[in-house]
């Protein structure tokens, strides 16, 4: 444990001298009205504000109350709680989310409402967003590229920032825990009749990790990272109201190839986001918006005698304009709809040009309740390209309330992911084991020029077959569920789920290197699908106490190799020298790195007299493969399998003086690592915090 003596008089410190603060915060006025209006609504399945229990959608939210009392620190780690969800690993070593068996490249995710870029082979970092200054997370599962366009195949997720309340108020936390990590987080916000402004500051540092003693690397390597967001509004009048946010995030890490290749990595990304709102009449509003974004990320490895040995970068522009107009036909139904473009410009190394993207965008959505038991909303949206064929989004979903305790609900939508630039633009070649990888777009030329060099033994796949577009991968996802409220203190949810993937971008060999290597690039060609069903309760026995609990159930499955099974087409060996027999259908898994099972359950007890508030939560994942590990191409019960695990966490809270809390908290109880096949536990994590309100 890294919560050592050096630290306690870092938290006195901060304790005392927070002291001055909170006095003045004492007579500040709470807005928590407002506060108590926003706890159940959510803003990211419609783009309108929608109470939670009324929408046709699947949706989760994951409310401040809940963040503050597990003690999460990024992303990450709240969402590895939540059904369904699962971070995991990427090459690069990111955490990605997968979401209903999904990808994380199919999961859009959002900080108030616009995309963060910086994707590394389709995967988004979590673990780069702070959740120190988060009022809820919002996930809405299911394709919603009707109103989001691409990267929404599979779901959203928008984190929502806090806003400060009245006057002047803020708060001081730190949290300092085993492998020497630190955060640090100062959230400072002032606010009057007309005029709002907050500022966050969050500073993070880790030690790193290494689950492998046999070898001179870390599993992760030192790194700390800084984020700054600040939020301004102004309302001119009781009609026209102005927003405009900043952010800026900073990261450096160790960056360590072996004992004699040495370096740094360091990632640059800001944002910028403008938003002008006005009310019309009683019926018409509108708002123009302005977003822009730019991730920059550089590398470099040095010779132990400083000589550089290879250095990489990538820096990645997104600007968005984007009008929006809401009518309200009448009390119970309205339109919304929008235009905008999106403009994506991309500067890598290992790139054969410097790509940009332009992407005009219309969308459209009624919401309407004919009855007050029926809630209908029809939306479509229209995606241009400039380099890949224009797509058409429509969606539907329906509510219909049974009784006051019955409710059913179901959605369809069709949701698109454009080809990313890595698979249309990628020309690498790793140096030392000599394989070649290509984008879609690249292959035409650039096997040319490697026949005219003499590195192409043969040609397995025609260049004739690069001659037409790389289509979009597309989806149709269904979900039909319903709610179940027995009593006022008890509710379940159950939610049945679909997503049919065509044109999957796959990698594959086109030809055959003289080195004995091969060239790579990417094609059209999987029909997957996911399917299974989410199950969730919430019971609160009394006031102090609530439970709740999370099931996924999940098949995913690619449908040609269903068809190679049933055909009788796939062999295996129990050992590589024990004959080969055949499979069957009942033998094949699915797909790679998905678990059969998944689920969670999560108690919360508050005891008021003390001040007290303490939580145990456990998630648990059932065996998944990563590897064909007897050669058939396909993951098949015979394969070798990552074993099933739980992770148990547990946190206590105590405040003092109305302004003070102190918390302490062991994440993985038990300390399971997985030192083959999961990077991202690093093992027992014992921490302690301490947060000042003022």
């Amino acid at each position: 444990m890294s919560l050592n003596k050096n630290n306690i008089p870092i938290f006195f410190l901060i304790f005392f001298s927070g002291i001055s603060f909170s006095q003045e915060g004492v007579s500040a006025i709470q807005d928590s009205i407002k506060i108590k209006n926003l706890d159940e609504v959510v803003i990211t399945a419609t783009r309108t504000v929608r109470q939670l229990s009324s929408l046709p959608l699947p949706v989760q939210l994951v409310s401040k109350k809940e963040i503050q009392s597990v003690n999460s620190l990024r992303l990450s780690d709240i969402l590895n709680e939540q059904t369904g969800l699962i971070t995991v690993p990427d090459y690069g070593g990111g955490e990605g989310i997968q979401l209903q068996g999904l990808d994380s490249q199919y999961t859009l995710v959002l900080i108030d409402g616009v995309p963060l870029i910086g994707r590394s082979a389709g995967t988004l970092d979590l673990s780069r967003i702070t959740i120190g200054n988060v009022r809820q997370i919002e996930i809405v599962k299911g394709a919603s590229s009707s109103l989001y366009g691409s990267d929404a195949l599979g779901g959203v997720i928008n984190i929502i920032t806090d806003s400060p309340k009245y006057g002047f108020n803020g708060n001081l936390n730190s949290r300092a825990g085993s492998f020497n990590s630190y955060d640090s987080s100062l959230n400072l916000g002032y606010k009057r009749e007309t005029f709002a402004i907050s500022t966050f500051l969050n500073s993070f540092n880790s030690g790193g990790y290494d689950l492998n003693k046999n070898d001179v690397l870390n599993t992760v390597e030192p790194y700390s990272n800084y984020t700054l967001n600040s939020k301004l509004t102004y309302h001119f009048n009781k009609n026209t109201n102005l927003f405009l946010s900043g952010r800026y995030y900073s990261q450096n890490q160790d960056y360590v190839a072996s004992e004699d290749l040495k370096g740094e990595s360091n990632i640059r990304e800001w944002n910028t986001h403008l938003k002008l709102s006005h009310n019309y009449s009683k019926k018409w509003s509108s708002y123009f918006e302005f977003y822009a974004t730019r991730y920059k990320a550089n590398e470099y490895l040095n010779h132990t005698d400083n000589s550089p040995f290879n250095a990489s970068n990538f820096n990645q522009l997104l600007v968005r304009p984007e009008i929006r107009a809401t009518y309200n036909l009448n009390e119970k139904s309205a339109f919304i709809g929008g235009l905008g473009w999106n403009h994506e410009i991309l500067k890598r190394t290992d790139f054969s040009a410097s790509p940009k993207f332009n992407s005009p965008y219309a969308y459209l959505q009624y919401d309407t309740n004919p009855t007050n038991n029926i809630n209908v909303i029809l939306g479509a949206r229209f995606d241009n390209h400039s380099e890949y064929r224009s797509q058409f989004s429509p969606k539907a979903a329906i509510r219909y309330k049974l009784s006051k305790k019955i409710a059913i609900k179901g959605a369809m939508g069709y949701g698109i992911k454009a080809p990313d630039f890595r698979q249309l633009y990628f020309d690498f070649t790793n140096a030392t084991v000599g394989y070649t990888v290509l984008g879609y777009n690249v292959v035409s030329t650039k096997m040319p020029e490697l026949e005219s060099e003499g590195q192409i033994a043969n040609m397995v796949v025609p260049l004739s077959e690069f001659e037409n577009m790389l289509n979009p991968e597309n989806s149709i996802s269904f979900n039909l569920g319903a709610d179940y409220n027995p009593l006022a203190s008890l509710k379940f949810n159950l939610n049945l789920f679909r997503n049919n993937i065509n044109d999957l971008i796959d990698t594959r060999v086109i030809a055959n290197k003289t080195n004995g290597q091969n060239v790579f690039s990417y094609y059209n060609v999987h029909k997957v699908y996911t399917q299974g069903l989410e199950f969730n309760t919430t019971w609160k026995p009394s006031n102090d106490i609530k439970i709740s609990g999370g099931y996924q159930l999940l098949f995913a499955k690619d449908k040609d190799a269903e068809d190679a099974f049933k055909n009788g087409t796939v062999y295996a060996r129990e050992t590589p020298s024990s004959p080969s027999f055949q499979l069957d259908k009942k033998d094949y898994f699915g797909l790679y790195n998905r678990s059969r099972h998944m689920a969670n359950v999560k108690v919360f007890y508050e005891v008021t007299k003390w001040n007290l508030d303490a939580n145990i939560r456990g998630t648990y994942r059932s065996k998944y493969g990563l590897y064909d590990t007897n050669g058939n191409t396909y993951l098949d019960t015979y394969d070798a399998f990552v074993e099933s695990y739980t992770i148990w966490d547990i946190a206590i809270n105590k405040t003092l003086y109305k302004n003070y809390q102190l918390g302490f908290g062991i994440d993985n109880v038990f300390g399971f690592t997985d030192t083959q096949n999961i990077s991202n536990i690093p093992g027992q994590i014992i921490y302690g915090k301490l947060n000042i309100q003022f």
